[in-house]
């Protein structure tokens, strides 16, 4: 199956200017030399923590921020060699879901203008056909057609995000960058709106990019994971894969942090050393060198830029060593016995 997105080397590098007369001193490595794919109607999570880059890399695929160098093919076409008219035409099959779901609709504008706002920019419909399709879109994303002559303040969080959802689907796309669309809502609220995406990507065949830092949702929704560290993939897999049996140190850090609602779990959680280095001066070799605890870290690490390299089938890894020896990726309950391995809660083996 052919890649619908395809996204290689994409490099951001902001200038730290100095002086009164704003000369370049340096450069922030928000991203730096991402690639992965999405294929046609496949939900593709991108994690990792606050300031590595997964937001900067959605908005660089959009065009909202210009990358400094890199690919972004889609459906075979680049997007970073189009002029503005091609990349208006483009931007039909091509939309984005925010993170807070407030800032991002107009408060001086109604929902029933918000949405047709869309369609009336592409052409696609215009009058009483265009109410029509606003009043469609409003019951797919479970909001009555009443709503359309109010406006945002008077809705609660997840119901301005059904909004923006119903927004992004008014010209019809096939793929929708969604950067942390559930961060800012409650976790019951979560649970709605994720299990609406999913069906309308049933139903419509969209592709998603869903950026996020809480795993568990992530877990739920995505097929495929590529986690992020300091502006670099660091680990790519299927979701089931990497939830296993993450490969990458940094990885496996990040889901130990992962609460579970079960007292009867015992877990020991990865602690990481240190601080997240600065993207303006990021380490060499390995980025993760420095706060990496696995067993065989050695000079090489600080030395060699790791490639993202298949581990095994499927499963894509940036790390020179093998994955670190006495863990078993499973559950000890406290009482005694085992469970089946978990996805993500690492256990001493020893305990």
């Amino acid at each position: 199956m052919t890649a619908l997105l395809s996204v290689r080397g994409l490099t951001k590098h902001f200038p730290i200017k100095k002086g009164i007369f704003g000369r370049p001193g340096g450069f922030v490595r928000a991203v730096d030399g991402v690639s992965f794919d999405v294929m046609p109607g496949e939900t593709l999570g991108l994690v990792g923590e606050s300031g590595c880059g997964k937001s900067t890399t959605g908005r660089m695929i959009l065009r909202l921020i210009e990358p400094t160098a890199g690919t972004v093919e889609f459906d075979g076409v680049n997007l970073l060699t189009l002029d503005s008219k091609a990349l208006r035409k483009l931007r039909r099959r091509i939309q984005v879901m925010f993170q807070d779901p407030f800032s991002s609709l107009n408060p001086r504008m109604t929902v029933g203008a918000i949405i047709r706002e869309g369609l009336t920019i592409h052409r696609i419909a215009e009058g009483a056909a265009a109410d029509a399709r606003v009043r469609q879109l409003l019951d797919e994303v479970g909001l009555r057609a009443e709503y359309m002559s109010r406006y945002p303040h008077e809705f609660s969080g997840g119901q301005r995000q059904r909004i923006g959802i119903a927004r992004a689907l008014a010209v019809e796309p096939s793929f929708i960058v969604c950067d942390e669309p559930v961060s800012a809502l409650d976790v019951s609220v979560q649970a709605q709106v994720i299990n609406l995406m999913q069906d309308l990507q049933r139903d419509r065949g969209l592709a998603y990019l869903f950026i996020a830092h809480d795993l568990s949702v992530v877990e739920h929704i995505a097929d495929r994971v590529a986690v992020m560290y300091l502006g670099k993939i660091v680990e790519l897999a299927t979701a089931a894969d990497l939830y296993r049996e993450p490969l990458m140190p940094y990885t496996q850090a990040l889901l130990s942090a992962v609460p579970v609602a079960d007292p009867a779990l015992k877990k020991t959680r990865v602690m990481l050393r240190g601080d997240v280095p600065s993207p303006a001066n990021p380490p060499s070799g390995c980025v993760f060198h420095p706060r990496c605890q696995h067993p065989a870290k050695d000079a090489a690490c600080s030395a060699i830029v790791p490639p993202l390299e298949e581990k095994s089938p499927g499963h894509w890894v940036a790390c020179i060593k093998q994955p670190p020896t006495g863990v078993e990726w499973g559950v000890q309950q406290a009482a005694g016995g085992t469970k089946p391995p978990s996805r993500y809660l690492p256990v001493a083996a020893s305990v």
